[in-house]
This record gives C-alpha cells, sequence and structure tokens, in this order.
C-alpha cells in the first residue's frame, strides 16, 4: 500500500514539536520551547499540565495544516519521546499530582546507593526511585488512586483523553522496573519498593495499533511508540544486526541493533554498553545495546558560553577548518564525568598538549576531534560487549551538520560515517514504526532498504596514523580519570 500520513509528537529535554510525515518527507511542522527548571542543585522538572497543553498545541496545529492542504487525511499518531522522565498524576482528573521529574534530576542518589546495599541496583537517571519518591509526596499510605507514566504515557493519555494509560516496551525498559527479558514488571522489585502494580500502565508494543487520538480531528489511531534512542535507531533504518547510529545532541548516544536475542549481560556489559528493548512487533522484542556519551555538543556550548570563543556553535566549523589539524593538542570532553567504557563520574575534563602556540582554532578542533574520539569510545564498546561488526556509523543530532566534526569522526572510528539525511531521525523512526503498524510496511527490513543518507564521508588517515592518534587521545583520557574520588567511587 502507498505510505500514509502520520502525525508525529516528539517530545525531547527543553522542546515539544508535531510535524506530519509521509515515506520519509516531513512538514507542517509546529514546536515549542518547554525548559525544564532546577530549584536546587540537582534537581530538575518540568511542568507536566504545561507539557499536555503544549502537545494538544503543536499536534492541533499541525492536524489543522494538513487538513487544509487538501492531500489524504492523517491516519495515525506516532508518539517519541524522552525516556525516564516521569509523571504521577491522579486517574479520575487526569491532574498530576507533582512536578514532572527528568531524566537528569539526582535527588534520589542517596536512594539508589542504599538499595544498592540491599541488592537492588538501579541509577537515578531510571524512573523507579523517581515514582518511589513522588509517591511518598503525593500518597504516603499509597491509598489513592494515582497512575504512573513515563512522557511517552501522559502523551497517550493526553491525547487519548485518558482512554489508554500504556507504556511500550523501549521506554518501560528505561524504568528499572521490568523484568529482565522485558514485556513485564518486575513483582519483587515492585513489592521491594511499596510501588503498587495498579499505578503502572500496561506494556504494549512498539508498533500496533492501540486506540483513537481522540482530542485529535478525525480521532486516528495512537499505532507506533518509542522512546528517542530508539525511534531514531529505527529511523535511520538500523534495523538489522550490527547496524548503528550515534545520536550527537546534548550528550550523544550509540545505538546498536543486535537482532531477536538479548544481550548475554544482566545489567551493563564489560565494555560499559547497557542492554535495550530496541522495538517490539506482535509480541516479540527486538533487541539492542547503548552506549553513552555525558558531554557531545555541551562542549561547544561551554566553547561558546563560557569561554566567549566562539559567536555560535556553527562557527565551530569555520574555526576548526582555518587550521589543518590541532597542533598535537588533545581534548577529553568530561565535562560531567564519562560513560562508555569507562563510566567515571570523577573524571573532569582535560586538555593536553596546549603550548604557547596554541590558538583558538586549535582548541575548537580539539574540541571537535575530543568529540569524534568518544564517538569511536561508544562504537568500540558496542562491538567488544555484542561480537557484532559495524561496518559504518550512522549520525544525526546537531553535530552531524558539522562537517569538520564528521570528518573527524570517520577518521577516529575508521570507517565510512553515513550521514542522517534529517537532523532528528526521531520523527522518521515514530513514523516508521505507527507506518508498520498500519500495513504500510511489510517488516522491518523494508525500513531498512528505505535509508538513504544525505552524504558518506570516508576516512582519510591511514590505519597506522589513526591508530597513533588514537592512542595519542586515550593517552589523555587516562589522564582525566579519577579528577573527583569520591564522584569516580559511585557505581551505578
Amino acid at each position: 500500500m502507498s505510505s500514509p500520513r502520520v502525525l508525529v509528537v516528539d517530545v525531547g529535554t527543553s522542546s515539544l514539536r508535531a510535524g506530519v510525515v509521509k515515506g520519509g518527507d516531513v512538514s507542517h511542522v509546529h514546536r515549542r520551547e518547554l525548559l525544564p527548571t532546577s530549584p536546587a542543585p540537582g534537581f530538575v522538572e518540568f511542568d507536566a499540565t504545561a507539557m499536555a497543553d503544549a502537545v494538544l498545541e503543536v499536534a492541533l496545529a499541525a492536524s489543522d495544516d494538513a487538513a487544509r492542504d487538501g492531500k489524504e487525511p492523517v491516519a495515525g499518531v506516532g508518539i517519541t519521546n524522552q525516556r525516564a522522565s516521569t509523571v504521577v498524576w491522579d486517574r479520575k482528573t487526569g491532574t498530576p499530582v507533582g512536578p514532572g521529574i527528568g531524566w537528569q534530576d539526582l535527588r534520589t542518589v542517596g536512594m539508589c546507593m542504599a538499595l544498592a546495599d540491599q541488592g537492588i541496583r538501579l541509577a537515578p537517571n531510571e524512573s523507579a526511585t523517581k515514582v518511589v519518591m513522588l509517591l511518598d509526596l503525593a500518597d504516603p499510605e499509597r491509598t489513592g488512586d494515582l497512575c504512573f507514566g513515563t512522557v511517552d504515557s501522559w502523551v497517550a493519555w493526553t491525547l487519548s483523553e485518558g482512554s489508554l494509560h500504556v507504556t511500550d516496551e523501549t521506554n518501560a525498559g528505561v524504568t528499572g522496573l521490568v523484568t529482565s527479558d522485558g514485556g513485564r514488571w518486575n513483582t519483587a522489585r515492585l513489592e521491594a519498593l511499596l510501588i503498587p502494580a495498579g499505578v503502572l500502565p500496561d506494556i504494549v508494543d512498539s508498533t500496533g495499533v492501540l486506540g483513537p487520538a481522540s482530542a485529535l480531528p478525525g480521532s486516528p489511531v495512537i499505532c507506533g511508540m518509542a522512546g528517542d534512542q530508539q525511534a531514531s535507531l529505527v529511523g535511520q533504518g538500523c534495523t538489522r544486526p550490527g547496524s548503528a547510529k550515534v545520536t550527537f545532541g546534548t550528550g550523544g548516544m550509540l545505538d546498536m541493533c543486535v537482532g531477536p536475542r538479548r544481550p548475554s549481560f544482566e545489567r551493563r556489559g564489560g565494555a560499559g554498553t547497557f542492554p535495550i528493548a530496541a522495538w517490539s512487533r506482535a509480541g516479540r522484542i527486538t533487541w539492542g545495546v547503548e552506549a553513552i556519551m555525558l558531554s557531545a555538543g555541551t562542549c561547544v556550548e561551554w566553547l561558546r558560553d563560557d569561554l566567549g570563543i566562539l559567536g555560535d556553535a556553527a562557527e565551530s566549523e569555520t574555526v576548526a577548518a582555518s587550521v589543518s589539524d590541532s597542533g598535537d593538542v588533545w581534548f577529553v570532553p568530561a565535562l560531567l564525568g564519562l560513560g562508555t567504557p569507562v563510566w567515571d563520574y570523577g573524571a573532569r575534563g582535560t586538555f593536553v598538549g596546549i603550548t604557547r602556540g596554541t590558538g583558538r582554532a586549535e582548541m575548537v578542533r580539539a574540541v571537535l576531534e575530543g568529540v569524534a574520539h568518544r564517538g569511536a569510545d561508544l562504537l568500540e564498546a558496542a562491538e567488544t560487549d555484542t561480537g557484532l561488526s559495524v561496518p559504518s556509523v550512522r549520525v544525526d543530532g546537531g553535530m552531524s551538520a558539522n562537517t569538520v566534526f564528521v570528518q573527524a569522526l570517520a577518521d577516529a572510528c575508521g570507517r565510512p560515517v553515513e550521514v542522517s539525511p534529517v537532523t532528528e531521525a526521531t520523527t522518521l523512526g515514530a513514523a516508521y514504526l505507527a507506518g508498520l503498524a498500519l500495513g504500510a510496511y511489510a517488516d522491518e527490513d523494508e525500513i531498512a532498504a528505505a535509508w538513504r543518507p544525505a552524504r558518506v564521508v570516508e576516512p582519510k588517515l591511514s590505519e597506522r596514523v589513526r591508530r597513533e592518534r588514537r592512542e595519542r587521545w586515550l593517552d589523555a583520557r587516562e589522564r582525566s580519570l579519577r579528577t573527583v574520588p569520591e564522584l569516580s567511587a559511585l557505581d551505578f
């Protein structure tokens, strides 16, 4: 069948948008800024009511545009979202009982450490301890009729006017509350955390008809849901084992498709990656692994906002291109610690090799190359933990528009880099999952075949030179470790 039109609602950390997708074309995009707040150090909150209002505003605006353009009506709705951010609301009124708690919120670190002493390993960026905190504040006796949901749940509840309380496998998997094989809530963990089963959403497939979005004209069916990184994986056609993408935003996330068999490690692999549900269809999970870079685009923002050596982020490309290399200056982007593969929260950003001859251009280039080497870290870790080889790397996110950076990434990884035709592949991925449910695609292989990169960047360095430069950077990375020993001791 011909590709249907799908309305996609995409809720990020600082903004949200809705657009209409047909095939690989995105149109009628409406955006709203929705910035989180930080009322105290380590706190990250958002106004869940304002989020729901903004979702309806942009979804209705995109729907109205689609109705006026004279083309076929919107057939389905896809949802993609920041993962692990948490909302608890009253089932009868639909009113949140407290602030939404962002995935970056760290106020439950102490709770996580106490639970670890009891043999329950949770990270503060998972949903589990955020739910406990909100329930303790709003319903300490656990007698209320409340609902918990991650952002996908909250959006589905909003668009369905309260008829759907669901979450998909990709979002359920980052709550810290599901069984290791997916598909079911972990009853023992719920009991240990005093989370009533009645507050939980139903776990559903990432692709499949769920119910009408009755808040929208024509009540199109909600039929695709996925967390942002998994949606980006699908949006870049990485649906076959060994295919991988890296999204370079504020941080960086590599996701690799592994296939129908779950990775063998329970929580974190030896090279620092995590098992994830990449998507699910007809009750079957396709698994993946995820590798995490804590600082990527934020390093360019630091050059611009704090050091004042860039007028805007885009200038980093022209400044870096004005020199042929970094002058043997190496930068480790550990502004918030280091994630995969070393997981050292006490590592700190480090320049190595600065001399009197080091100038603005060399420092900017070193920053871009440092982020590229972190991309190579993630790729090598994913290959080590899975035993799969990645022939080329697909990239999206804001930094993928920077040609100097993409070339540095190809050189650090020693393989081609395929640049996404759209900066945000999350929207495409949610649309593909919805289209799969509507019969527009026979299977995931058809989605993979639709991938067309905007450009392919080949590595320019010989393997000998690449290895030499990689070793120099890895030496700099080693120097950045354990700068704050008490933070380096944290292990989630």
